[in-house]
């Protein structure tokens, strides 16, 4: 799926809200580069939905209208005055009844890099690490055991 210009973003978002949830979607939606490890969000004091641009570019557009469709319900409750939190109530049930997803998935470009494996010497068991770790400072949290480095 390709980036939609604000128009076409705001009504099919709209367009999803009146399919989905037999309500229209009466403020903005816009993209937001700056989102890192979310599809989007949405802002309760502004009423504003924010999208990540890189969903939208980097995944298909059945994850896209997914995180939307998850951003709507949040929305739709808190207009209504119910639980529209993640540990809600509510906003669970409203998630099943639209078929919405809790989590979006992972973008395919920010994978976990390993840099650095370390193993026990006693017990062998491996951890895999993005940053360094002091292996006088650090002990295995299984045994306790000493660690060495697994290059």
């Amino acid at each position: 799926m390709k980036l939609l210009d604000e128009k076409k973003l705001n009504q099919l978002v709209n367009d999803l809200s009146i399919k989905y949830f037999s309500k229209p979607f009466k403020d903005k939606v816009y993209y937001n580069k700056r989102l890192r490890t979310t599809g989007g969000r949405y802002i309760p004091s502004k009423r504003i939905i924010e999208l990540n641009p890189k969903y939208a570019i980097e995944t298909d557009e059945d994850e896209v209208v997914g995180i939307i469709k998850h951003e709507l319900c949040h929305y739709h409750l808190h207009m209504e005055g119910k639980g529209y939190k993640h540990g809600d109530a509510d906003f669970k049930r409203l998630l099943k009844k639209t078929g919405s997803p809790r989590h979006c998935k992972a973008l395919p470009s920010s994978k976990r890099q390993i840099k650095h494996i370390y193993i026990c010497k006693d017990c062998s068991h491996v951890y895999k690490r993005q940053r360094r770790v002091d292996l006088k400072k650090y002990r295995c949290g299984k045994c306790g055991g000493k660690l060495t480095t697994g290059d």
